[in-house]
């Protein structure tokens, strides 16, 4: 019997929405726009944006929590990198971060800002950093990355890097005209296996790729107490959408070279109601929950300019074991990552049938297709380092090699943009019974160029 994988059934399901809401009409009226403000005057995109080569890159860490502490123990042992500032609210944090550099046997940072909300603006204007890293809660993820542009500085900031339009926008504009780079620190993209299928799609193996699915599942009922002041679960409540699109999202978007040649152009989203995320919040703070904004499942199916459909889910709610997608539909292959790694192409023998690779052969394939980047050896540093596996680590290196070249970053700021923006697109769908909502051209007419 054919099997037919769950997601597509859900795309299906999803597409039908669309159809729905338009009015069976694929005419781009009917979709909702947002405004396009106007490039300010003597600005220009900052597609392939290089810098001046930095011998060694001094990094200022903001943020040394869950993610920054692990942060600066990564950067001190990347090639070329120095942390030379440090940053917390909370004193202790900073104090052990020092420490953990000095058992390392690494240099002092010579600047350490805490106790005030607003130390991270020392750091930003200390002498000695090049590129300051943003590990904060979402919440200030804009105004710090504002602030280090404004200061001379390159940033790299974590997922997501913003909010809302206003802010993504901000960033645009404030990278165009400080001419610093703004890289948004999504690391999946960097994932082994993500890596090698990126690869085996620009050899042609998958012909012309079509569609592909990216997801966040991720049950936090064991982490809610982790995320400071309880910060997370305060946001979900508060906010409708995809509010964490980017680890599912952005892989695929390179897989379909978005804004390299073609654009997200279109995006309708659905949603549940809220059955366990008003359940945790009255778990964690008594009384009685009313409203909680964001539902336990969202979907968010999206058209691009040739064509082509990403499909985006988000579920941080449910027992559903950890997924991140990552399937690739081409006119010749496909690609799945979860629940099962494997590839599909048609069967040499008999065309009407697909042949599954899994296991070892999968294994073979991989090493036959593996980017140059992705060497024994330094695939072998990068699990020794660690960091989600490793892929932390090549996120880190990748960045600090291409400073210190003076090349164009893997990331740039539209990629940032472009990601973080489903979070408030799919809102606004929401809010208006699904309907498809219009996905702002970031590049203001470069994407294709």
């Amino acid at each position: 019997m054919k099997r037919i994988h769950i997601s597509l059934i859900m795309s299906l399901m999803v597409a039908a929405a669309v159809m729905l809401a338009a009015g069976c009409n694929d005419n781009a009226d009917k979709a909702i726009r947002t405004k396009v403000p106007a490039r300010p005057a003597g600005q220009s995109d900052v597609i392939g944006l290089t810098a001046e080569p930095l011998e060694t890159v001094r990094i200022g860490v903001v943020g040394l929590g869950m993610r920054g502490s692990d942060a600066v123990e990564r950067l001190s042992v990347v090639p070329g990198a120095v942390v030379t500032a440090i940053c917390d609210l909370l004193p202790e944090r900073v104090e052990a971060s020092a420490d953990a550099l000095e058992k390392m046997g690494k240099p002092a940072p010579t600047g350490t800002y805490t106790g005030s909300e607003l130390s991270w603006k020392g750091l930003c204007e200390q002498e000695d950093v090049d590129l300051v890293y943003i590990c904060t809660d979402w919440l200030n993820h804009y105004p710090i990355a504002m602030y280090a542009m404004e200061c001379g500085k390159h940033v790299a900031v974590e997922v997501p890097a913003a909010l809302d339009l206003e802010e993504i926008w901000g960033l645009i504009n404030q990278s165009e005209k400080t001419r610093k780079h703004c890289m948004m620190l999504e690391n999946c993209v960097y994932d082994f296996f993500e890596m090698t299928t990126l690869e085996m799609a620009r050899r042609g193996l998958f012909g012309e790729v079509i569609h592909v699915e990216g997801a966040y599942c991720h049950n936090l009922d064991p982490y809610w107490d982790e995320y400071w002041n309880n910060w997370r679960l305060d946001y979900n409540q508060k906010n409708r959408g995809d509010v964490y699109p980017t680890h599912g999202l952005g892989p695929v978007c390179q897989l379909l070279d978005i804004h390299r040649s073609d654009r997200m152009k279109t995006l309708v989203a659905m949603d549940t109601k809220s059955f366990n995320g008003i359940r945790k919040a009255e778990e964690k703070r008594g009384g009685e929950c009313t409203e909680f904004a964001n539902g336990d499942e969202t979907s968010t199916l999206i058209r691009t300019e040739k064509g082509k459909t990403i499909l985006i889910e988000h579920d941080v709610m449910t027992p559903r074991p950890y997924s991140r997608m990552y399937q690739v539909v081409g006119t010749e292959g496909y690609a799945s990552k979860y629940p099962v790694k494997q590839y599909c192409f048609r069967d040499a023998e008999n065309p009407k049938k697909e042949k599954t690779i899994t296991g070892d052969e999968l294994a073979a394939l991989q090493e036959e297709c593996r980017p140059a980047l992705l060497t024994p050896e330094f695939e072998a540093l990068a699990k020794e380092v660690g960091g989600h596996g490793g892929m932390d680590f090549i996120m880190d290196y990748r960045l600090v090699y291409c400073l210190r070249n003076g090349l164009p970053l893997d990331m740039d700021v539209y990629d940032l943009a472009e990601w973080c923006s489903i979070a408030p697109l799919s809102r606004l769908s929401l809010e208006h019974g699904s309907m498809p909502v219009e996905v702002p051209d970031f590049t203001r007419g470069a994407w294709n160029k």
